[in-house]
């Protein structure tokens, strides 16, 4: 197994100023496997659900190459569910409602034949859990990227510094690197984080990027301006799973070659927001993907002449 994807697998209720869903499959897992899917088919995903999940999103995931033995149905149990509310520049939201569920107690198992896998992806979760996940591996991954969110850093902020240690690369937004690291200027957030073990740090900036640091090097990609953004909500787990999707197919972790994955990432993020939850994700051709990528190097492409 190439890749193991560990997050959540669950039920969304989203309202933008452009539209409303009642319950439809969401879950960071969900849109780390599908956006990993378009680069390589050899993923083992690890997650829990009751019983109320569609089977029809499941048979997808398997479709794309996803191995399901990972995930864990718990019967007549309710899978996890949130539900929220974007506000009109769709950068902040309310959450409304949030049922742990199955997830109050995951304890994630890597099945065995995955534990040797050189691409680990640690969507949000308790960084105890995602601890545990490290530990299950019979050898350190060749690389282990990891997802957190503010909430943890007010909650578990010592938890989270220990992962910080045993990771490569750390995916975050601006506001969270501001809080992580106590510094305004994102410049030096980035090295104080980078300070506290990773050796890569992604900064995620909604509509307006993605920044890449390493200790002396940084890249900065924009954002594909869209002319219809419906729903965010799974736009920075699809930027993640782009990028470890196409780290993982290439097999190549320079520094340059992570530039070219938040290309990635970022073309499988602005995939994701054109429609509600996984929708957009579904179905894609490697074509599709093939020129929304174009679109960001023809975005960025010029020539210029410095005398």
């Amino acid at each position: 197994m190439s890749l193991v994807v560990v997050g959540t697998v669950a039920f969304d209720a989203i309202e933008t100023p452009f539209g409303k869903t009642d319950k439809i499959v969401g879950g960071a897992a969900s849109y780390i496997a599908l956006a990993s899917s378009y680069f390589n088919p050899d993923i083992a995903l690890v997650s829990v659900i009751g019983d109320d999940f569609p089977e029809a999103f499941l048979n997808t995931l398997k479709g794309t190459g996803v191995n399901l033995d990972g995930l864990e149905i718990r019967k007549g149990e309710k899978s996890f569910f949130w539900s929220g509310k974007y506000h009109n520049d769709l950068n902040s939201r309310d959450t409304l409602d949030t049922q742990l569920n199955v997830l109050a107690d995951f304890k994630p198992v890597v099945p065995a034949y995955a534990r040797n896998s050189d691409f680990l992806m640690l969507g949000n979760l308790v960084p105890a859990v995602q601890k545990s996940v490290i530990e299950q591996m019979t050898a350190r991954p060749k690389l282990i990227v990891m997802d957190t969110m503010n909430f943890w850093m007010d909650v578990a902020l010592d938890d989270l510094k220990t992962n910080l240690k045993m990771i490569d690369v750390l995916t975050i937004n601006d506001e969270e690197a501001r809080q992580l690291s106590g510094e305004y200027s994102i410049v030096k957030a980035a090295r104080k984080i980078l300070a506290m073990g990773p050796k890569f740090l992604v900064i995620k900036k909604g509509e307006h990027g993605a920044l890449l640091f390493s200790e002396n090097e940084v890249f900065f990609a924009p954002a594909l301006p869209l002319e219809e953004v419906f729903d965010p909500t799974g736009a920075g787990d699809s930027f993640a799973g782009g990028f470890i999707g196409y780290l993982s197919k290439t097999r190549d972790i320079s520094f340059d070659n992570m530039k070219r994955a938040v290309i990635f990432g970022s073309a499988m993020a602005s995939f994701t927001v054109e429609k509600f939850g996984t929708e957009r994700l579904i179905g894609l051709s490697e074509s599709d993907v093939q020129e929304r990528v174009q679109e960001f190097i023809n975005l960025v492409q010029f020539d210029i002449s410095l005398v």
